[in-house]
């Protein structure tokens, strides 16, 4: 079940060989058109994604492909009105990421190409679909609206909405799904199956914006219906880049309960995407559910044919709570798992079923 963000450096083949073995879902940089058809040779079963990014286009790429739907020259050749700018003409350049330039997504002619773009592109392609970047919620990169044509961030949430409905149609159309990065939608009740409509949703926040700042248990609960569909969920959980970090296992115990082995998961360390990131339990079938998850005091757990998973969704340190654990489970290790289980704030456990039961 696990998930592979690969946008860095050229792939190897040691990294496609690992990512056939251990991953259900893919999502690699447009290019990445040999190593998308060889995990799909590999892997046949795997979701192969190429990432497109909805609200920006950046004039580093030389192309002939793009992360991009609509790259820089071809917006500057259509005269420059597709760009965002603000109420002084200036365009727009993202805060933190140089060269990348807001665009215009209220704008019907830009939605028509980025659309007719992608859709054209991935007619035929490997890839399985689109994994569309910056599905924005609030300003991230320093808009700082009122710009020209836009008075707020919901204009900006309106238009995408707009954009993820007509790609979405257009790449089903050509037997691709869409899988938007939809950011925070917590927030607006009906978002995430909205965007998700088309394929699936990409959450890259899932239970925390950071190693150290993880959502209180209230917010943290408010994602939990992402990892249950519509189609593909994958979920990234923050960490500092160490695969041993325990969030690893915090998000996959969370995911693990609220998907029953649905969906697709990672833990990463920001824009951390040139690597295999993996723990032995990301391997294990835990099975089926055996009966609906169950909580006390924000402390969650649920049972499978083959395993069980327990998170503390508590933030306060005093909140370490005693949860039984069923027999005949065996940690990482192989070492068999305890009765009881003192469990942290924010931290999660996964078993699986040993080899004599």
């Amino acid at each position: 079940m696990g998930a592979w963000i690969r946008y860095g450096d050229p792939i190897t083949e040691e990294q496609i060989r690992f990512a056939a073995e251990h991953y259900r879902a893919a999502i690699l940089q447009p290019w990445e058109l040999d190593a998308a058809a060889e995990l799909k040779r590999q892997r046949p079963d795997m979701t192969v994604l190429c990432y497109k990014c909805f609200s920006s286009t950046r004039d580093y790429e030389p192309g002939p492909v793009y992360s991009s739907g609509v790259s820089y020259q071809e917006a500057e050749a259509a005269g420059g009105q597709w760009f965002a700018t603000r109420r002084d003409g200036s365009r727009i350049e993202w805060n933190g990421y140089r060269g990348h330039w807001q665009m215009n997504v209220w704008d019907a002619e830009y939605l028509a190409h980025w659309v007719e773009n992608v859709a054209g592109e991935l007619a035929g392609s490997p890839f399985d679909g689109v994994m569309a970047d910056n599905d924005v919620f609030d300003d991230y990169y320093g808009i700082r609206p009122p710009i020209t044509a836009a008075e707020s961030m919901a204009d900006f949430r309106a238009a995408l909405g707009t954009l993820v409905e007509a790609a979405g149609t257009a790449l089903n159309g050509v037997g691709k799904i869409l899988v938007p990065n939809i950011a925070e939608s917590r927030r607006e009740p009906g978002r995430w199956a909205a965007h998700a409509a088309y394929g699936g949703g990409f959450e890259e926040v899932w239970l925390g914006y950071g190693p150290e700042n993880l959502f209180d248990p209230r917010t943290a609960e408010a994602q939990l219906p992402q990892a249950d569909g519509p189609g593909l969920s994958i979920l990234r959980v923050p960490t500092d880049g160490d695969d041993a970090h325990p969030n690893f296992t915090y998000g996959l115990a969370a995911f693990w309960i609220f998907g029953g082995g649905r969906g697709s998961y990672t833990a990463t360390g920001h824009d951390d995407y040139s690597r295999t990131q993996h723990i032995a339990e990301l391997d294990w079938p835990l099975g089926q559910p055996e009966g609906q998850p169950t909580a006390q005091g924000h402390v969650w757990s649920r049972a499978f044919s083959n395993g069980w998973a327990a998170v503390n969704f508590n933030q306060d340190g005093r909140r370490r709570r005693r949860v039984k654990v069923p027999a005949g489970l065996v940690d990482a290790a192989g070492q068999p798992a305890p009765q009881h289980l003192v469990l942290p704030p924010q931290r999660g456990v996964v078993y699986q079923r040993g080899q004599n039961h």
